[in-house]
């Protein structure tokens, strides 16, 4: 029982080591596509800007 305990001590260990690797790598490679993206402000929905628009298309004055 006592060995079996060790190693899943052992086991859990290594994969908490290796999802922390994992997160490293994932964060690093996230930094590097934003830093080689030609417009490095953050992605922002089409959906705020088109509320915008409609709200001040709609409240504009009309030209007949």
């Amino acid at each position: 029982m006592f060995e079996y305990e060790i190693v899943t001590a052992v086991r859990s260990a290594d994969l908490i080591r290796e999802a922390a690797a994992y997160r490293t790598a994932r964060a690093a490679a996230r930094e590097a596509h934003r830093a080689s993206s030609p417009n490095q402000e953050p992605r922002r929905p089409v959906r705020a800007f088109r509320s915008r628009f409609t709200r001040s298309a709609c409240s504009a004055p009309r030209t007949a």
